[in-house]
């Protein structure tokens, strides 16, 4: 068995202000949520990377990053994607 104990390196904010700090916080946030959230592709990938880092003792970097995008799949991107401001340069005389 693995380390459910295991935190992440940073929390995870949810909405209403909670955190999940630790595997199993996520594990048993993910199981609370109704079947049709839950049953999601998005929070399977999630279930799948949290149960792969406990197993296999990987970084939990993984599995935060597929809770993260669990959170956030009904959030749009945006139309256009953001500008990246181009460096400018000053002479120095």
């Amino acid at each position: 068995m693995g380390d459910w104990q295991r935190a992440f390196d940073d929390p995870i904010p949810l909405p209403g202000g909670r955190k999940l700090i630790t595997l199993r916080d996520a594990a048993t946030y993910i199981t609370k949520l109704p079947k049709q959230e839950h049953d999601a592709p998005e929070w399977q990938a999630a279930i799948e990377a949290l149960m792969l880092v406990v197993d296999l003792g990987g970084p939990t970097m993984f599995a935060r990053i597929a809770v993260v995008r669990a959170l956030n799949r009904h959030h749009k991107p945006s139309e256009r994607p953001r500008k990246k401001r181009a460096k400018t340069y000053r002479i120095v005389r």
